[in-house]
């Protein structure tokens, strides 16, 4: 399968630094797309995301002959371990973390990962899914009945999480896969919360239905961010195959 891909990683009106990394890397079996946000309330967040988004990736070029389901989640692992034992030799690594979202396209499969409240949404047919689940607690409040999703959106607790990479000793990460057909036309975002923190899920769906051009949906999600104040990092990797 052909696909079109875009990256980008913005430091936003209000930080100082950019904690958010993104990137994509063509492999010989598939494609891999990662973002990483990297958490602002401990330690080089900065350092956390790029060390997971690196990990990841030599995992994967390391271990092209693991299926890629396990390949995925031991990929989120093996970066885990890589944030703990960076703080364990460093002090000012210690107790560093970051989310992870995780997109790896070979052939007709997209497999994914993904650990903290960093999203990936699925396009096609001008239907819009969130394919991952926060791990916040204001999900854990839906998920118990305490508020609804719309309170969710713009609940002040929105930002603490409950899982990351780096943090305990233990990593529980979500991983599984879907197909696309030879026909299917999609889209396909990753983003940090700097992104689906700020936009609706009705205005992340007008923009990727808005347009098959990438760069113009990259546009169009940059420039309604920055109307917002743009209040944090935000960083995506948009993939599409129209």
């Amino acid at each position: 399968m052909t696909v079109n891909y875009l990256f980008a990683s913005h430091i936003g009106k209000r930080r100082t630094i950019n904690e958010d990394s993104a990137n994509v890397f063509n492999l010989e079996d598939g494609l891999l797309a990662i973002v990483c946000d990297g958490l602002g309330g401990n330690r080089a967040g900065d350092v956390a995301s790029k060390l997971a988004v690196d990990t990841i990736y030599n995992f994967f070029l390391q271990k092209s002959d693991v299926d890629n389901l396990t390949r995925m989640e031991e990929a989120l692992k093996a970066a885990h371990y890589k944030l703990l034992e960076a703080g364990n030799q460093n002090e000012k690594f210690r107790g560093m973390a970051t989310t992870a979202v995780v997109v790896f396209i070979a052939g007709n499969t997209v497999y994914w990962g993904h650990i903290g409240d960093s999203r990936i949404y699925f396009l096609t047919d001008n239907s819009l899914q969130q394919v991952t689940k926060d791990h916040s607690l204001v999900q854990k409040m839906v998920d118990n009945g305490l508020i609804t999703s719309s309170q969710a959106e713009k609940h002040p607790h929105r930002n603490i999480i409950v899982k990351a990479l780096g943090e305990d000793n233990e990593c529980l990460p979500d991983s599984d896969y879907f197909f696309v057909y030879d026909n299917q036309q999609f889209k396909i975002l990753l983003c940090s919360d700097g992104l689906c923190g700020v936009l609706s899920y009705k205005e992340i769906l007008t923009i990727l239905a808005g347009s098959n051009n990438l760069e113009e949906v990259s546009q169009n999600l940059y420039n309604l961010i920055e109307e917002y104040g743009s209040p944090d990092n935000f960083s995506y990797v948009l993939i599409s195959n129209t």
